[in-house]
């Protein structure tokens, strides 16, 4: 089991995931799960553009 560990904004620091996300996934549907990852993978850029 993997477990979220959220910001200050309500982002998981590691899969980027928004909480309303998280709490959602179970009742997504495939192609919407792809669409939250495609956000993820843009806030990791983000959050890693922001390290530099």
């Amino acid at each position: 089991m993997r477990n979220c560990c959220l910001d200050n904004g309500d982002i998981c620091m590691g899969c980027y995931r928004s909480l309303e996300e998280i709490l959602a996934w179970h009742a997504l549907t495939e192609s919407e799960r792809d669409a939250v990852l495609v956000l993820c993978q843009a806030r990791k850029k983000v959050s890693q553009t922001n390290w530099d």
